[in-house]
């Protein structure tokens, strides 16, 4: 949670301390704290009663003492200090002073604006211009605080202190309830004190520059305008918003019965209508809002003195609904609703007034997850009751006078959202598993990042045809002619029916507070900015391509709902009905299905044009698009891979049995970035070797298509033949790749090339690399004789390496394989983390696996989100999780399989062994204290780099998505920054097999040996598997220079290698004639110092890369020492 403060350096010094307690004072001295010196009395003082309370809390409420210490901290850092208060208090008593002073002014009829001069207007859209009633300006009869700052509830960011002005009586009258006369007079009204304010000499730091219309802390209705005054620069940090109110009694409450008609038809059309005037609540519910503010705040008051943790559990809430961004815009469930359903929590004694805050949240979010409604009920016959409220409003909580429904203007999905997030909120609040205060009250949770899809109305002027096309004349009149809000629920409502089981939830963005100058007209309803729609998809439905609806003698709602798409169709299990057919073949198809649905029915039903719905769903997809987004290529390895490991199982003339078949690429677990496809080779860029047969590309073509080779594990079984000795069991599993390349080739005719390491099988197009393994040599590597002939057992590097690719890789393939079969979108996720690690030179900093292993934690533990249901989502979580982990102090828990219960003995040997640890350190079932993943890699330095980048890339991002008015190129965060590098090394385009999968798409292609018709066949020649000229070149580059400098390259299409020099490496060291590559002497005096050789290293890079290399670019010059 980002404050706008710190409460630091602001508080009071609090009480004088006697000196009897002097030594608990820690004293601090030239910024060291020393420790406390305590008598032996005080040491072993029994712990007071007070203290024992808050150990037994600590305990019986907390998983630990420090959530308790974390909540405690956290409302500290949310309240106003001291001086903050005093600086306020000061600033309302200057205002009410000035308050005082407004001129008297003659009376004029409504519409005359003449005296009102200064370039100020009048914050209120005349639609209809006409209005009946007299106006004239007078001082306010009193000036009060109202809201959340009497009360102590008023919180950091955004601090706002709310002002009732009372408008004087004389300057109203009894019939202003009528056509919008009151809500003008009061606009009027605030423009006079605007213009006062201005016109008031040597008015210091009083700063009037803008009207607001407020959903904020007293106001329960949208159109509440309000008059915000803030103080200078030098004392900037709070906000004073002059509220303009009616005399208490002014208006009888029961004309605003919810039933009633206060906006005439025939005032606001022109026209005569003989039809019965249809009631106006929302209308009635703001000129109510505007009432009952004193009242609210006498209820809130008395409530407050009855529960001392009233303040503190006010402030947790509005923490959770900040985080949320429930609590701002139209329609929002604000801090004061917050604090008026915690007070009725309180009267309604469903909790207690000796409750702490922490369980005042819990019952209160509680309360929230489990109730369809909020209302308490009022036993007067006299009020409104509970149907009628029901029959006008979505979603009803009435205040305690019983006449105003505080969530008017609150939709159905709205409440239905704060409703999904509290559930949610208490399912992981116990988990041991989940940081709950991290999760629960420090995590922003926006909508790009919490719903699957998004997608936006765009020129919302277009609405207006939308009222037309669904009659509502009655509801524009309601909402004063906000077309926006009138047609909103009516959109929501259609959704919803389309939609159906595709989605869990749909909510919306609430519309922002408009703000504008007190010198301009007031906005007009266009000008908002887009209307933003989540949905929370369903997995299993939203990927369906058929509505199927009930038989054709029972359509006709159906048939209105989807019009011209349903159609009568006949089903293979006889059934004849009417469906409705979506587009819809690859996964990247069907994931926008709702789209489709959006989009046919917001033109059908609301006459919205396909133009002006932007949908934000898809639109990452492009990067990593093989021919479809990966999904259906993937498929293809799997199936190919199941059957060559059938045939491996069935295989007969082994001496000894197969014991398991494992895969250990990334392609058999969906998460290859582009996963291999069929090849069928163009022999003409080939000619055959002809003591290997297999095929070698020509020199003069360009460098042919790369073949991935997909690693296969096959353990044999144990018998006592095998040898104790690592070479031997080398040149077995040797003569293992030649038996089984027989045997593959005599019994299904496929093309093998063995070798000492490896079996490569030509299969369907794909390159399988099978690896021989056995399960003892491992423990074989780690074995020695030592010169006595004991042995010795002691790990090294090259037991760790064999075990990592004989056990634990095939072991997180199939696991995540899993992981890719409860959730669809796991391997698009991956797959695009992976590109954008690769597009900006990562690639070899954070390893593959290591990258599956961080996005497969958002899934197994996504709270405080639910688990992604879009890759979209999915990787703004990823570069959340990269940007945001505090890696430095916690381990991330990857909870494969759900086999831990409890981390804390992980926790506590991370934190006992921390320097020893990887700085990103990744834990899982089977490797809970050393991090064998991230044991390489990345360096602190790196992990730097590569959370800073993230975390600009996610900013980039998100405003990339949500912005309709910005130009839309989502590929600007795969490209990387060069400007940090020292050298760049540019290759030609020919020499890059995966030049087409490059980020931005090449101008010139080449062909790479593959036709791209037919089916590949079995028993082919072998192709050059694995050569990558790029790889090559740079492993050549490391193994030379790794010493002085690091290279980076994008593996997918790159065609830069960039080149940063290490600052150790520059300092010149004595002179060794062992020690002169790259280098050359300097002398100084008698001695004799090397340095590298700048101009020699280049000249290097250029010859090693003859062919390849098409230029060497030098950047700086920061090897000068």
């Amino acid at each position: 949670m980002e404050q706008s403060e710190s409460s630091h350096g602001e508080e009071d010094d609090g009480p004088t301390i006697a000196k009897r307690a002097k030594p608990e004072v820690v004293k601090e001295m030239e910024g060291i704290l020393r420790p406390v010196k305590l008598s032996r009395g005080e040491l072993y003082k029994p712990p007071t009663a007070e203290e024992l309370n808050q150990l037994k809390e600590a305990e019986s409420l907390f998983h630990c003492s420090l959530l308790k210490m974390q909540m405690e901290e956290l409302l500290k850092e949310v309240a106003l200090s001291v001086r903050r208060k005093q600086q306020i208090d000061s600033f309302v008593q200057n205002v009410t002073e000035l308050l005082k002073t407004v001129p008297q002014t003659p009376v004029v009829e409504l519409s005359d604006l003449s005296w009102l001069s200064g370039g100020v207007k009048v914050p209120f859209l005349l639609v209809p211009k006409a209005a009946k009633g007299k106006f004239h300006m007078a001082p306010p009869i009193s000036v009060n605080i109202i809201g959340s700052y009497p009360l102590g509830t008023c919180t950091k960011p955004g601090i706002s202190v709310d002002v009732a002005v009372t408008i004087p009586a004389d300057v109203l009258h009894p019939k202003d309830a009528l056509n919008q006369r009151y809500p003008r007079k009061r606009a009027l009204y605030l423009a006079g004190l605007a213009h006062h304010f201005n016109l008031v000499p040597n008015l210091g730091v009083l700063s009037v520059e803008r009207y607001l219309l407020c959903s904020g802390a007293v106001c329960v209705s949208d159109d509440s305008m309000l008059l915000p005054l803030s103080p200078g620069k030098e004392n900037s940090g709070f906000t004073l918003r002059l509220h303009a109110c009616p005399p208490p009694g002014f208006f009888k409450p029961s004309r605003f019965h919810p039933q009633r008609n206060n906006v005439r038809t025939e005032w606001y059309t022109g026209l005569r209508s003989s039809q019965t005037e249809p009631p106006t609540p929302h209308y009635n519910s703001s000129v109510l809002g505007d009432m009952l503010p004193a009242a609210h705040l006498q209820f809130l008051a008395a409530v407050h003195s009855q529960c001392s943790a009233f303040t503190d559990g006010v402030a947790l809430l509005k923490v959770w609904l900040r985080q949320r961004q429930l609590d701002q815009g139209a329609g929002c469930f604000s801090g004061f609703l917050g604090s008026m359903l915690l007070a009725y929590l309180l009267t309604s004694h469903r909790v207690s007034s000796t409750m702490t805050a922490y369980q005042l949240l819990r019952n209160s979010l509680h309360f929230l997850g489990m109730s369809r409604v909020v209302t308490p009920l009022s036993a007067d016959r006299l009020l409104p009751s509970l149907a009628e409220f029901h029959s006008v409003f979505q979603v009803v909580f009435v205040d305690p006078s019983g006449h105003l429904n505080m969530c008017a203007d609150m939709t159905a999905c709205t409440y239905k959202w704060v409703q999904h997030e509290a559930a949610q909120s208490l399912q992981f609040w116990d988990d041991p598993t989940v940081d709950g205060f991290h999760a629960l009250l420090m995590t922003p949770k926006p909508m790009i990042r919490t719903a699957d899809h998004v997608f936006q109305l765009c020129g919302l002027a277009q609405l207006q045809a939308s009222c037309k096309k669904l009659n509502l004349l009655n509801e524009l009149m309601d909402h004063s002619g906000n077309y926006i809000l009138t047609v909103l629920p009516f959109i929501l409502s259609l959704l919803q029916r389309g939609l159906g089981e595709r989605v869990r939830l749909l909510t919306h963005s609430l519309l922002p507070d408009p703000e504008w100058s007190v010198e301009s007209e007031a906005p007009k309803h266009k000008v908002q900015p887009h209307l933003s729609f989540g949905l929370l998809l369903n997995p299993e439905q939203a990927v369906s391509v058929l509505e199927r609806g009930p038989p054709a003698d029972s359509a006709a709602e159906f048939r209105q709902l989807w019009g011209s798409l349903s159609e009568l169709r006949r089903f293979q299990d006889g059934a004849i009905t009417e469906a409705v057919v979506w587009e819809g073949e690859t996964s990247c198809q069907k994931r926008l299905v709702p789209h489709q649905v959006i989009k046919h029915l917001l033109q059908l039903h609301a006459d919205i044009p396909e133009s002006c719905v932007r949908y934000v769903g898809g639109m990452l997809d492009s990067v990593i698009k093989v021919c479809s987004t990966g999904e259906e290529e993937s498929l293809k390895v799997v199936q190919s891979y199941d059957d060559l490991s059938r045939k491996l199982w069935r295989l007969e003339g082994l001496p000894l049995s197969i014991t398991s078949v494992q895969g250990a690429h990334s392609a058999l677990r969906y998460t290859q970035v582009f996963p291999p496809v069929p090849v069928k080779l163009d022999y003409t860029f080939f000619h055959r070797d002809k003591t290997s047969k297999c095929l070698v590309p020509l020199e003069d073509k360009p460098c042919p298509v790369y073949i991935t080779p997909i690693k296969v594990i096959c353990h044999m079984e144990g018998s006592g033949k095998w040898p104790h000795d690592r070479v031997a069991i080398r040149h077995i599993k040797a003569a293992f790749h030649i038996s089984l390349g027989e045997l593959l080739t005599q019994q299904h005719h496929y093309t093998c090339q063995p070798s000492a390491t490896h079996l490569d099988v030509w299969k369907d197009g794909f390159a399988f690399r099978i690896q021989v393994a056995y399960h003892r040599e491992p423990q074989v590597l780690r074995e020695s004789l030592s010169p006595e002939g004991l042995l010795i057992v002691r790990d090294n590097e090259e037991a760790q390496a064999l075990e990592m690719a004989t056990i634990h890789q095939p072991f997180l393939t199939s696991t995540l394989h899993g992981l890719q079969q409860l959730h669809p979108c796991f391997g698009a996720v991956c797959r695009l983390a992976k590109r954008w690690l690769g597009a900006q030179l990562f690639s070899d900093v954070i390893s593959e696996d290591t990258a599956d292993l961080l996005v497969a934690s958002l899934f197994l533990q996504p709270a405080p989100f639910t688990p992604p249901g879009s890759p979209q989502v999915g990787f703004l979580r990823f570069l959340h999780l990269v940007s945001c982990f505090d890696w430095r102090n916690n381990p991330l828990v990857v909870n494969l399989n759900g086999q831990l219960t409890d981390y804390t003995e992980i926790k506590n040997d991370f934190i006992a062994s921390r320097e020893s640890l990887p700085v990103m350190f990744i834990a899982t079932p089977k490797d809970k204290k050393v991090s064998f993943w991230t044991k390489l890699s990345p360096s602190v330095q790196m992990l730097q780099r590569v959370v800073l980048v993230a975390a600009e890339s996610l900013k980039v991002l998100e405003h990339q998505l949500m912005d309709a008015s910005q130009i839309q190129d989502i590929r600007v965060v795969m490209r990387p920054p060069l400007d940090a590098y020292d050298v760049l090394i540019h290759l030609q385009p020919r020499q890059v097999p995966l030049l087409n999968h490059a980020v931005d798409k090449p101008h010139v292609t080449f062909s790479r040996g593959v036709l791209n018709v037919g089916v590949p066949k079995t028993g082919q020649a072998m192709p050059v598997v694995d050569f990558s000229p790029v790889a090559c070149y740079l492993a050549e580059l490391r193994d030379a220079f790794g010493d002085l400098a690091v290279f980076f390259c994008d593996p997918y299409g790159g065609t830069v290698i960039a080149v940063l020099w290490k600052p150790k490496a520059f300092h010149p060291v004595p002179f060794k004639t062992s020690q002169m590559v790259a280098r050359r002497v300097e002398v100084t005096g008698e001695e004799a110092h090397t340095v590298p050789n700048v101009e020699a290293i280049l000249e290097d890079f250029r010859i090693m890369g003859q062919g390849l290399v098409k230029s060497v670019d030098l950047r700086t010059e920061r090897w000068v020492v």
